[in-house]
């Protein structure tokens, strides 16, 4: 029993650790402490009844009373009992408390408040995994199985997460499996008595055995490969983070698009930062357009029957986009502009905005790739909060009678197979089928269910949508007719599509206000959505159904009039419209800019010059230099060195000169001059061998370190040199004073020892060949020995004192509390 006591402990702290993911979803940490009391009170309730020796049904039933207990002590109705006793009313306290966590769910985007219901669902979740852990691990004596719940809790990121979920929750729940499986097999030892080594020790429970080394590096590595493989793979961090569907309901979502790093639903946070009463600045961003259009950053073209979801993007790198004109009407005027774009931290996902149709990217890393099909940035590894960047884009000039000629796609066409799939719903055929009759052309069919969303009608602005009893949000949209750019967008491309004509559904920002004359701060009050149709030969046109009122900095066309606009007046007689004039129906006349005609951006008479790019060549010749520098590296530690050696202190004054007895006569013996400063001389005749034996490495000569200098000079002239080179009186000079140095009493003066290196340094490269002079020169051998050599000392040291710490920290191991046993 109290081996399973202490199992039980194990299990509940795995269980706790491996909850640990949970912290990417709340913005505080009451979960934990709530999460840590369940999994405290069903630990204790199992470990009571087993010391009661309950059966294993009574056990699981005791567990779930204790969670139950726990809960009603955390999320109180008013009605229990003593506070912690649940009566029927806490039992339906708890029903709601489930009800509006769904709610909550599609309302927030992480990372999410504290509220009760997310807390309580949180809690019974994690209780509940502490139940079933310790059911199998400590009841059934089968471990490894529990990692399936634990794994249930580390789902929840994964599927909610906009990024990546981080690697060290996922490390914490994964080393909580790993203790557990340890603490069983340590448990199942010992029930066989005690080890013994070979020669017949015994040895304690938590010592370490050689297999038992092996399994825990094992399990190290594992872990380390689970962490570092996405990180190194492409397209392996993103997860579920694009699987972004629609949301219904209420509620208030965070300031931000995505706030936190959570996974965010498009619809969801559209209408979280629409009610929230907070502006927060989001994105700054500057053009030379006079009258720019929305700026976009996600698209939402597969329907289903609860709304509109996003696909998974694909594409190439930003710095290779495709040219827009390919393929394209020639008709088509395109006028070429830049932006710069500045995001703050609010702006926290994986969708990096732009204007449609971009031609060329600065300021953007190969990490973030161009979909062209839903002409969006995305990437699977960075985010698009705090950057700056630039890019060059095409602004297409469309007209209604440019769109009218659009041809009508073909049934069998890609584009209207993909994208003209709709739900089942009667009520939308039958008013499509109204609204469309007798329309000849696509742009016909479209503007006439463009112009359905009209105050004539009874459609209205509204950030609170109202219910139905229809069973489908389309249809109760359409029967209230009240709602925001949510419903207007979705339900325009739902009903172009029923139409046979390709829809998606556009996610951005409108225009902001202008801080600077061409400057614009987007905030989440410019959080828009809209539909886009796709015209065959032309490419996908917008469509902003929305109620301009509604929507501050809207911009409206000529294709797509403000339809709340009032009628226009009919010139008077001999006051003819000018070629220029758009037509009055593009939007409300005023000061306020907020409905202004986009196609006045487009008039090349008015478009004001392009902006100056900032020159790319001093990038080049920085990173050229710096690559330079590098390659020179070696080399110039070379010459250091070499310059260091060569610049020994000056001898002190020669006292005494005497004849060295070589075996040579008297007259021809060598002086041999003893200073008065030994040491210097000892420095200067080691600093004179050691810059011949890295000459012979960089002319890659052998160099045998167990030779005698006297010797090492011997073997040189006899292999290399010959004894009539001067080269080779002046190698014996440099072994005699290497020699006397380390040996004798007095050391040679070392005056003419710099020339003697010098004779033997252009001795031995005149008879080297030209590859090997040049690689002495840029990358000389015995620098890069010598690098390699310090790291090689630096990793054994490294490793040594990696062995000292693992030697302390087993004192601490955590296995010592499943010993149980007294000490020998």
């Amino acid at each position: 029993m109290i081996a399973n006591r202490g199992l039980g402990l194990v299990a509940a702290a795995a269980t706790v650790l491996a909850a640990a993911p949970l912290s990417a979803i709340f913005q505080r940490w009451t979960w934990l402490v709530q999460s840590i009391i369940a999994v405290a009170v069903v630990a204790g309730v199992a470990a009571l009844l087993r010391m009661l020796r309950a059966p294993l049904w009574g056990q699981v039933l005791g567990m779930a009373g204790g969670l139950l207990i726990a809960l009603t002590w955390m999320f109180p109705s008013g009605s229990e009992l003593a506070a912690v006793l649940p009566t029927p009313g806490t039992i339906g306290h708890f029903g709601e408390l489930l009800s509006r966590s769904v709610q909550d769910m599609r309302s927030y985007g992480v990372k999410v408040p504290d509220t009760d219901p997310l807390l309580f669902i949180t809690v019974l979740g994690v209780g509940g995994v502490a139940v079933v852990v310790d059911l199998v691990a400590v009841g059934l004596r089968r471990p490894a199985l529990a990692g399936l719940p634990m794994l249930a809790i580390y789902s929840v990121p994964v599927a909610v997460y906009v990024e990546s979920v981080p690697p060290v929750p996922f490390v914490i729940g994964a080393a909580g499996y790993l203790w557990l499986l340890v603490s069983d097999n340590i448990d199942r030892v010992r029930r066989f008595g005690r080890r013994f080594t070979g020669d017949g020790r015994d040895v304690d429970i938590w010592e370490s055995s050689p297999l038992a080394s092996a399994g825990r590096r094992l399990a190290v590595v594992g872990v380390v490969a689970a962490v570092l493989t996405p990180l190194a793979v492409p397209g392996m961090t993103g997860g579920l983070l694009d699987r972004l569907q629609s949301g219904t309901g209420n509620g208030n979502g965070q300031a931000g698009v995505g706030v936190g790093s959570g996974r965010v639903d498009l619809f969801a946070a559209l209408r979280g930062d629409l009610n929230q009463s907070e502006v927060t600045d989001l994105v700054t961003v500057t053009t030379n357009e006079p009258n720019p259009f929305y700026l976009r950053f996600g698209v939402a073209d597969d329907l289903q029957p609860n709304g509109f979801r996003v696909r998974n993007p694909s594409g190439r790198t930003v710095r290779n986009l495709p040219d827009p004109a390919e393929g394209v009407n020639p008709a088509i005027q395109q006028d070429r502009y830049r932006a710069r774009i500045e995001t703050t931290e609010g702006l926290n996902m994986r969708l990096m905005p732009v204007y449609a149709e971009p031609v060329r990217t600065d300021g953007l890393n190969g990490n973030w790739l161009y979909d062209r099909n839903l002409q969006i940035v995305f990437s699977n590894r960075e985010n698009s909060r705090d950057k700056s960047y630039e890019f060059d884009y095409v602004r297409s000039r469309y007209t209604p009678e440019l769109l009218r000629q659009a041809p009508s796609l073909s049934p069998a066409d890609t584009m209207v197979q993909r994208f003209t799939d709709t739900p089942p719903a009667a009520e939308v055929d039958a008013l499509v089928e109204e609204l469309i009759e007798e329309r000849q052309t696509d742009y016909d069919r479209v503007r006439a269910i463009y112009d359905h969303f009209s105050a004539r009608n009874g459609f209205r602005y509204s950030l609170s949508t109202e219910g139905g009893t229809s069973g489908q949000d389309i249809v109760d949209f359409l029967n209230n007719k009240a709602g925001f750019c949510q419903q207007y967008a979705a339900a325009m491309a739902w009903l172009v599509r029923a139409a046979g004509i390709p829809a998606r559904v556009a996610f951005g920002f409108t225009n902001g206000t202008s801080k600077d004359g061409d400057t614009y701060v987007l905030t989440n009050r410019n959080l828009h959505a809209w539909t886009e149709v796709y015209f065959a030969s032309i490419g996908w046109v917008p469509f902003d159904a929305t109620p301009a009122y509604g929507v501050p900095g809207n911009a409206r066309s000529d294709w797509a009039p403000d339809n709340d606009a009032p009628d226009p007046v009919a010139p008077s007689a001999g006051a003819p419209t000018a070629p220029g004039e758009t037509d009055p129906s593009a939007g409300p006349a005023g000061p306020d800019e907020a409905s202004r005609n986009i196609e006045e951006g487009l008039d090349p008479t008015t478009a004001g010059g392009e902006m100056q790019q900032a020159p790319v060549w001093p990038w080049w010749t920085a990173a050229a230099l710096a690559l330079l520098v590098l390659l020179t590296m070696p080399a110039l530690r070379r010459m250091a060195l070499r310059r260091r050696r060569g610049a020994a202190p000056p001898a002190a004054p020669v006292p005494t000169a005497v004849r060295e007895s070589t075996g040579l006569t008297d007259a021809s013996a060598p002086v041999v001059v003893v200073e008065a400063d030994a040491d210097t001389a000892r420095a200067r005749a080691h600093a004179a061998w050691d810059e011949l034996l890295d000459t012979l490495v960089d002319y890659r000569l052998r160099v045998d370190r167990t030779e005698t200098p006297r010797a090492t000079a011997d073997r040189l002239v006899r292999e290399t040199l010959t004894e009539d080179d001067p080269a080779a009186t002046a190698v014996r000079l440099l072994g005699r004073a290497e020699e006397r140095a380390r040996y004798a009493r007095d050391p040679m003066a070392g005056g003419e020892l710099h020339p003697a290196l010098g004779t033997v340094r252009r001795a031995l490269g005149a008879q080297a060949d030209r590859r090997t002079r040049f690689v002495a020169a840029t990358l000389p051998p015995s620098v890069l020995l010598r690098w390699r050599t310090t790291v090689t000392d630096t990793s054994s040291r490294l490793v040594a004192a990696t062995g000292r710490a693992r030697t302390r920290l087993l004192r601490w191991n955590p296995r010592r509390l499943l010993a149980g046993r007294p000490a020998r």
